[in-house]
């Protein structure tokens, strides 16, 4: 059986885009404005709602010179998610494309590299809504499959699962916190557990206009298997209508594990 690649899971016609984009603006109270996952760690709880379909797609910067090659790499990643249900969706996400290139300072060399990152497939279900004290809370599943290119792809099925939890606080304050844990390679090709804990603190500036502070570590876990990422980071958010959403994010990380320097810029579109 042919496996599709990441590309041709993730492709929506561009009058998808098109439309949600040009369509006029609805005020962000009416409650029914895109909720997308990007770009942060942390999650929202929230569905895309039944027969909605939703394309996140983004542009990411890393620079690491911290070691000897430093490192710089651009990636694509995309999300797509299926509504099927109030509380539930269909996810297809991928790193997608990724180009990597490295620099010896102490040899003057340079290397380049690229292809395509894994696929996973995974869901969304929202179990709880928001009131007072009480998060809503939403528990998100994935599973990569090994559709990648040949140094990227992974061996078997890995999975993750996450818990999102969100707290409306007030004067337009918001908090985020996903705790989870998933299964992956290390660079011997052996198969390690590790967990995931993030806390964002949001902020609605206006209508349209949101922004967020977040603390992360995308992966706890031992020097063995390649030791702990963690980061601090910072981005806003603009709805141009309730259907479309555009975001810039920077990322600073806080250790040698993680790049330095990190800028997303992403649109979020739905229909």
């Amino acid at each position: 059986m042919n496996i599709p690649s990441p590309v041709t899971l993730l492709r929506l016609p561009a009058a998808i885009v098109v439309l949600a984009c040009s369509a006029q603006f609805a005020h962000a109270d009416d409650g029914d404005t895109i909720h997308p996952d990007r770009p942060n760690v942390a999650n929202s709880s929230q569905v895309v709602g039944q027969g909605r379909v939703q394309l996140e797609l983004g542009a990411n910067w890393d620079r690491q010179r911290r070691d000897d090659p430093h490192v710089r790499t651009l990636s694509t990643p995309a999300l797509l998610r299926f509504g099927l249900g109030d509380t539930a969706e269909l996810r297809i996400e991928s790193d997608g494309r990724s180009i990597e290139h490295d620099y010896d300072p102490a040899s003057g060399e340079h290397g380049r590299s690229a292809g395509w990152n894994d696929t996973s497939v995974g869901f969304k279900w929202h179990f709880a809504d928001g009131e007072g004290a009480r998060p809503a809370l939403g528990l998100i599943g994935k599973v990569a499959l090994p559709t990648g290119s040949s140094a990227l792809r992974g061996s078997g099925l890995l999975p993750q699962m996450v818990l999102a939890a969100e707290w409306e606080l007030a004067k337009d304050w918001s908090l985020a916190v996903t705790p989870g844990a998933g299964r992956d390679l290390d660079d011997s090709g052996k198969h390690y557990g590790y967990g995931i804990l993030a806390a964002s603190l949001g902020k609605k500036f206006s209508e349209r206009a949101q922004g967020f502070f977040e603390v992360a570590a995308p992966q706890i876990e031992s020097a063995s298997h390649g030791g702990s990422l963690a980061q601090v980071d910072a981005g806003v958010s603009w709805l141009l209508n309730k259907n479309c959403q555009v975001d810039a994010m920077v990322v600073h990380g806080l250790n040698r594990n993680t790049p330095d320097l990190s800028l997303a810029f992403g649109l979020s579109v739905r229909r």
